[in-house]
């Protein structure tokens, strides 16, 4: 059960002129479900992305990078659920190339500017075929009037969806250059998270007008500072990629420094949804019943802040107490000092549970009292700060707890 996750709602979302999707069952690995995903995208459009840093990263990723760096005009990513096409060698190479080749013929573009994505189970061969056999279908669905309405962005959360019990969508607005600009997005994951990035897959898209050699940086940012920032059990996938698409429609001036009035703006709205999107993976992070937030204060930057954040996140101890709403947090003081800071002084650090003061000066402080950190651990929602007395940076990181439910969920996971 997603811990205070709400659906979301076709009326919450918006459409974002340039972009056309639909959704259709292919069969890739169990029948009756949407597992075929495609975005089609009006000429004129920019994309970049980034993906994960797994050196064993899947076929799709492989051909991905690749046309991204080919510098091709991105038309169309195809998205398939229930099979990752990773741990495929050659074959999965050809299977996925095959997926772009159909698409492209389809649509009357070259497959370089076809992307393809897949999520699911890994190391079992992809049934290319039938996901040659419902293209056709498929995309002409996207030439009609629902394909860019905002229900076709939740039928899309929906399609690309594995272990995530609730789809997850965001929409937010900007002026920029005095136009109403729109951003919208997608992701799925719950499990294999861990930055870097998490097993997710994650569309964002705006109309604003972007340069075009602002995208890449600008993606990189903002996954840093959302999905790079999340972790459910320390796990970084194969497959994952995180992409950014600006169709360029907005009629603002184009954005070409995130310093300037107009990209704070535009920027401030990307990052919000993409957080939005990242925080929802972990709030339904499999078996989760906890959402925490980790923030690391007076650091001397924030690589060391992060270090520390990720020690106490990925800690089991850590996540297990958590689950039993146990207050055993002589485990997080542990984790910070493993972290991996050689010159750490124990003896400047605190510690806080929300609104519980619980550690100063590296011991426990004499006023506080067990009850009110069970009080704190109860929730679901909960908030550790550690203040290192080191500096000035900061950092967050967002977790969940680890609960029998995980183990339950994995070692189910194929059958």
């Amino acid at each position: 059960m997603a811990v205070q996750l709400p659906a979301p709602q076709a009326q919450d979302l918006l459409a974002i002129p340039g972009v056309r999707i639909a959704v259709a069952e292919a069969g890739i690995r169990k029948a009756n479900r949407k597992d075929l995903t495609a975005f089609v995208l009006e000429p004129g459009s920019s994309v970049a992305g980034v993906f994960t840093q797994n050196r064993y990263c899947a076929a799709p990723v492989q051909l991905c990078q690749a046309h991204l760096q080919a510098g091709s005009a991105i038309r169309a990513f195809i998205i398939n659920t229930g099979n990752a096409n990773a741990g495929t060698g050659e074959s999965g190479l050809a299977n996925a190339r095959a997926t772009c080749l159909a698409a492209a013929r389809l649509l009357g573009v070259d497959e370089q500017q076809v992307l393809p994505f897949s999520t699911g189970v890994i190391m079992e061969p992809l049934p290319v075929e039938r996901i040659e056999a419902a293209l056709p279908a498929l995309l002409e669905q996207t030439a009609q009037p629902a394909a860019a309405s905002a229900a076709a962005w939740l039928a899309a959360a929906h399609g690309i969806m594995t272990t995530d019990t609730v789809a997850k969508a965001a929409s937010a607005k900007a002026v920029v250059g005095g136009k109403t600009v729109h951003v919208t997005g997608i992701s799925k994951g719950a499990g294999m998270i861990r930055p870097n990035m998490a097993t997710m897959l994650g569309f964002v898209a705006t109309d604003a007008a972007i340069d075009a050699a602002l995208l890449q940086p600008l993606v990189k940012r903002l996954a840093d500072e959302s999905f790079n920032r999340i972790t459910v059990d320390g796990d970084t996938s194969t497959n994952d990629s995180f992409l950014l698409v600006a169709t360029q429609q907005a009629g603002n001036a184009p954005v070409n420094a995130l310093d300037s009035s107009d990209g704070v703006a535009l920027y401030a709205a990307l990052r919000s949804v993409a957080q939005q999107l990242a925080q929802a993976i972990v709030r339904d992070g499999e078996g989760a019943t906890k959402f925490i937030t980790i923030r690391i204060t007076g650091g001397r930057d924030k690589d060391e802040c992060a270090q520390v954040a990720y020690a106490i996140a990925h800690s089991p101890l850590v996540k297990t107490a958590f689950f039993a709403s146990d207050p055993n947090l002589g485990r997080i003081l542990a984790a910070v000092g493993y972290a991996g800071i050689g010159d750490l002084d124990q003896n400047r650090i605190a510690l806080y549970l929300d609104d519980v003061h619980v550690v100063e000066h590296g011991g426990r402080r004499a006023e506080y009292r067990e009850e009110d950190g069970q009080r704190v651990m109860k929730q679901t929602d909960i908030t550790v700060r550690v203040d290192l007395g080191r500096g000035e940076a900061e950092d967050t990181v967002w977790t969940c707890d680890l609960s029998h439910e995980y183990v339950t969920i994995n070692a189910d996971y194929r059958s």
